[in-house]
């Protein structure tokens, strides 16, 4: 069990909910120290609602189509995170990009499946990344978790995790693989700054 003080998170998510159901089965074996403020979705048919609200987590359904720019569209996003009162904010398979603010400066978290600097940036989600790997011919694929700026997929590393690229992958046996990694990955990372945040209390 880690003992640390509880972080009060905002997962922001886009489809169905994979990460936010990891994030959510780890907080329930008492393994992730955090407390659900808030999940945000682009979509409103999204599964990962769902999963929210039968954890009587408070949800929002925050459209990209809804503003006029991007400014806009993330300062009512932000605007709703700090009113959950949380104070870290993780992308759980959000797809849109944002703008952070300073007062969130190195307080979003995102993962994505790659090795970055390797197959990412915009239009790098999904399925893409893992057949973009396997076109390349690399022979080591993974997961990298870190703070997002306001560029896409880039930011500070704060972990990341390997795998071999097999003899007839396919993108969806890597995403499998690499996904069994972002399980363990993001729920570390997250344990780590709460670490870091009891220290420098």
């Amino acid at each position: 069990m880690v003992k640390s003080p509880l972080l009060p998170i905002a997962v922001l998510i886009s489809g169905g909910g994979t990460t936010l159901k990891n994030l959510i089965e780890r907080k329930r074996g008492s393994e992730l120290p955090v407390e659900f403020r808030l999940v945000v979705s682009s979509n409103p048919a999204a599964k990962g609602l769902a999963l929210a609200q039968a954890e009587s987590i408070p949800t929002e359904v925050i459209r990209r189509r809804s503003f006029s720019d991007g400014e806009s569209h993330s300062l009512s996003m932000f605007e709703a995170i700090r009113r959950s009162g949380a104070r870290w904010v993780i992308m759980g398979g959000y797809l849109e990009h944002l703008l952070i603010p300073v007062d969130f400066e190195n307080r979003v978290v995102n993962i994505h499946p790659s090795l970055i600097p390797a197959f990412c940036g915009k239009g790098m989600y999904g399925l893409r990344v893992h057949q973009a790997a396997i076109d390349f011919g690399v022979k080591i694929s993974g997961c990298t978790v870190h703070f997002v700026d306001n560029q896409y997929d880039h930011g500070p590393i704060l972990l990341q995790r390997a795998c071999e690229v097999l003899e007839g992958d396919t993108a969806e046996t890597l995403q499998k693989r690499v996904f069994e990694l972002e399980c363990e990955a993001l729920p570390e990372a997250i344990a780590r700054i709460a670490m870091a945040q009891e220290a420098s209390s």
